[in-house]
């Protein structure tokens, strides 16, 4: 079972290449604020995320994360069931 900080590393990492307003990357930053994203780049990140970490994120989950934190504790939730 991973870390915290081991699938905050990991989630990190599969954000870069879509983090084009290069914003710090911390449990509190905002998908839609600080990163900027539209839902095409929400999608594309999402299914970097479920082959990542062989995982499915359902519609509803993925409308309940809003920051990488959030996404943290659902990935690890997801790894555990």
């Amino acid at each position: 079972m991973s870390t915290y900080d081991d699938t905050f590393g990991r989630i990190a990492a599969q954000i870069e290449p879509f983090n084009k307003k290069k914003a710090s990357l911390r449990p509190g930053t905002s998908f839609a604020g600080d990163l900027e994203w539209d839902s095409l780049t929400v999608m594309d990140f999402v299914a970097a995320i479920e082959d990542e970490f062989d995982i499915i994120i359902t519609m509803n989950m993925q409308a309940e994360i809003e920051t990488i934190g959030q996404l943290v504790d659902a990935v690890m939730k997801l790894q555990a069931e």
